[in-house]
């Protein structure tokens, strides 16, 4: 929630990312099942943590967008706490999450990131990763997600 708040805060609107408290049950409950049936689905969650504390996430696995390519895997998520950026926890877990896309047998993957979010773009750009041309928008109620499509060789 923090991540959000402060990684889209003038990109999203402010009272959508101030409510996002709000939602916390029904995001908790869509880890915990999306958690569960990881496995099933060919799914991964990796974490960093600063000694005991969980500083950040990546979940990746096969890719989800349509068309299906059983060549292509995704990179679902990452997020790192924002008092530990710079300190090198995303670059550790894109890492791994690239690596275990490549040992699940993907040759290439793709990541969708918010348009306007230029410091992701810029990090996943250093990572060697491209836009491809993919454009999607999704809703999160009466908020628009404007999304671009990334790119990269995992070979």
């Amino acid at each position: 929630m923090r991540t959000w708040r402060v990684a889209y805060r003038g990109q999203l609107p402010d009272d959508f990312l101030d409510e996002l408290s709000s939602t916390i049950d029904r995001r908790t409950e869509f880890w915990e099942r999306s958690i569960r049936e990881a496995s099933a689905r060919r799914q991964h969650q990796l974490v960093a943590t600063d000694g005991e504390r969980l500083v950040g996430f990546v979940t990746f696995g096969p890719r989800e967008d349509e068309p299906a390519d059983r060549r292509v895997g995704e990179l679902y998520a990452i997020y790192v706490d924002p008092h530990h950026w710079g300190g090198g926890y995303g670059r550790a877990l894109f890492g791994a999450a690239e690596r275990g896309l490549r040992d699940a047998g993907f040759s290439e993957a793709v990541l969708w990131v918010l348009e306007t979010n230029a410091r992701a773009r810029r990090f996943y750009e250093i990572a060697g990763w491209k836009p491809d041309g993919g454009q999607k928008v999704e809703h999160r109620g009466d908020v628009e997600l404007r999304e671009v499509r990334y790119r990269r060789a995992l070979g």
